[in-house]
């Protein structure tokens, strides 16, 4: 729980959201039990006000680059302003799961 501990307090000194979700989906994926790997966070926070999906994105990986370059393997991202996260219904789309490096 170290990582996905420091993830919260990152995006949280960084964005300061209305909103904040920090998964463990590693569960969901052939690694160890216990593993911290793969994490899914979505953010709330009108710091995202006028700015793109990959500025937005950007952001988020300037933030959590250590974690990136050295903890984890994958990162999903659902970014949202207030207004946004209103009209989502306070619901972002579900993972898939995985394919265990398949192809399709």
């Amino acid at each position: 729980m170290i990582i996905q501990q420091r993830i919260e307090k990152k995006l949280t000194d960084e964005f300061s959201p209305s909103h904040l979700e920090v998964i463990n989906e590693s569960h969901m994926h052939n690694v160890p039990k216990g593993s911290e790997s793969h994490f899914k966070v979505i953010v709330v926070s009108e710091t995202f006000e006028n700015k793109r999906l990959i500025a937005r994105h950007r952001a988020i990986n300037t933030v959590l680059a250590d974690e990136l370059k050295n903890d984890i393997h994958a990162l999903a991202m659902h970014t949202y302003t207030d207004s946004e996260w209103r009209e989502a219904n306070g619901a972002a789309p579900d993972s898939p799961q995985c394919q265990g490096g398949s192809k399709l």
